[in-house]
């Protein structure tokens, strides 16, 4: 008899003929404590720096391979710089010499960087990229250039090794910008627009009834 009962009670669950008890509605404490807690995290979200999160290429090996990918780089464009600026010096001024050996070594920089510090390949993307080189060697320019009108003023005559020394040191500034603007341009990561967290309206899954 009794499992005769639960029979048909299980049976007129499945039909629909009997709702299943629905939950207890919520208690006025329980509605307030949850409207505290959305006030608490709206007021922590609104402090300075709240929402502030980390690029997610600073996280993981990848970041640390492209850091040392472009070094190495850096290194050879540099050397290639002095060498550059060494033999035009001889027959240009500073500043003409400077520019010259700036733009030679910016094509050869950008295109390495694309090729073995972001694994790009290919077409796509190759005159934006370039563009990015092109602004990043446009900056180094100015910085160089004014390393030099500062040694010119401070010390007018200075040696040669007193110049590529100048610009070495305003090269390595500039090393960082250059890093920056092609990450941000030539990147597989920043041409996905991937970012760390999924945006806010993404959609909630609905949890599966049993």
């Amino acid at each position: 008899m009794t499992a005769s009962r639960a029979s048909t009670t299980s049976r007129a669950y499945t039909s629909g003929t009997h709702a299943r008890p629905a939950p207890a509605a919520s208690t006025p404490a329980a509605v307030a404590r949850a409207a505290d807690a959305r006030a608490a995290a709206a007021a922590i979200d609104r402090l300075p720096g709240a929402r502030f999160r980390w690029p997610a290429w600073l996280h993981g090996h990848r970041a640390l391979r492209e850091v040392g990918t472009f070094a190495a780089i850096g290194v050879a464009s540099t050397l290639a710089y002095v060498v550059l600026y060494a033999a035009l010096r001889t027959w240009t001024p500073a500043t003409t010499a400077n520019a010259l050996s700036l733009i030679l070594t910016a094509v050869g920089n950008t295109a390495a960087n694309r090729r073995l510090t972001f694994g790009v390949h290919g077409r796509d993307g190759l005159a934006r990229d370039h563009a990015a080189g092109m602004l990043a060697f446009g900056i180094a320019l100015a910085i160089t250039s004014g390393a030099l009108l500062a040694l010119d003023r401070a010390a007018p005559g200075a040696s040669r090794a007193a110049e590529l020394a100048v610009l070495v040191t305003a090269n390595a500034l500039a090393t960082l910008v250059r890093f920056l603007l092609l990450r941000l341009a030539i990147s597989p990561t920043a041409r996905r627009g991937v970012v760390g967290h999924p945006p806010a309206h993404a959609p909630v899954p609905e949890r599966i009834s049993r």
